[in-house]
């Protein structure tokens, strides 16, 4: 390992500007990447714990309402904000009397949505949770463009150093590799560098899409039973 390290750095050195540059460009993508990624496996897990909370907390209830109705939430993120915002809508279309009997938990069954209503609360369930799938997976595109144009701009370092090296052969004249295989050596350090910043990388890019899809599953679920726990307590229910 130090022997790499050892050959890097004088690989670097020897590097002509654009290589050094390149290099440069490189190491900052992977500061980049990585801070991206420890904030997001944070949020993440933000994520899954409010959800862990919120899903036991709510499983207690006996109607889609209680738990709005008891906590009266104000989170508007992930499966909470699904359903603060599903509640809203809910509410809204109720009419005044039966609003009054639900806020003072006195709920005479009198409810009813249409089926045109209970569409209409679907439509803004899935709109939320699409806002929120795309919050979830905020950022990653950064990760993902850094783990794509670190190998490419090492290949582009190490094409151009060859360049040089063929036009300082050309120039002096000789073909003895000697002479080029410093220039070589030096022009492969940004595709070596490019490699070391992209496979790592990969790897957690690949981990925290894992968490990802575990989370947007969950919120998918959660969207559809609730729609149909809705449906089934509140369409076509009274007069």
């Amino acid at each position: 390992m130090a022997i790499l390290a050892s050959s890097l750095v004088d690989g670097y050195m020897k590097s002509n500007f654009m290589g050094q540059s390149i290099v440069l460009v490189q190491l900052l993508g992977s500061v980049v990447m990585v801070a991206v990624a420890i904030g997001k496996w944070k949020s993440l897990a933000s994520y899954a714990g409010a959800a862990r909370r919120f899903l036991r907390d709510f499983a207690t209830g006996n109607t889609v309402l209680e738990y709005y109705m008891r906590r009266r939430p104000n989170v508007r993120r992930g499966v909470e904000g699904i359903y603060k915002v599903t509640c809203e809508r809910l509410l809204a279309l109720l009419t005044p009397e039966v609003r009054s009997h639900l806020v003072g938990q006195q709920d005479d069954g009198a409810a009813a949505l249409t089926a045109r209503e209970i569409e209409l609360v679907r439509g803004t369930c899935e709109h939320m949770l699409d806002e929120e799938e795309i919050l979830v997976g905020k950022g990653m595109g950064i990760i993902a463009t850094i783990v794509a144009l670190a190998p490419m701009l090492g290949l582009l370092g190490t094409v151009w150093g060859v360049l040089d090296a063929f036009a300082e052969m050309g120039a002096a004249g000789s073909a003895n590799l000697a002479t080029i295989a410093p220039s070589i050596s030096s022009a492969l350090v940004t595709t070596v560098v490019g490699l070391i910043v992209a496979i790592p990388g990969t790897a957690l890019f690949t981990r925290l899409n894992a968490s990802i899809r575990s989370i947007s599953a969950d919120m998918e679920g959660f969207a559809d039973e609730l729609v149909g726990r809705i449906a089934c307590e509140y369409q076509g229910k009274g007069a």
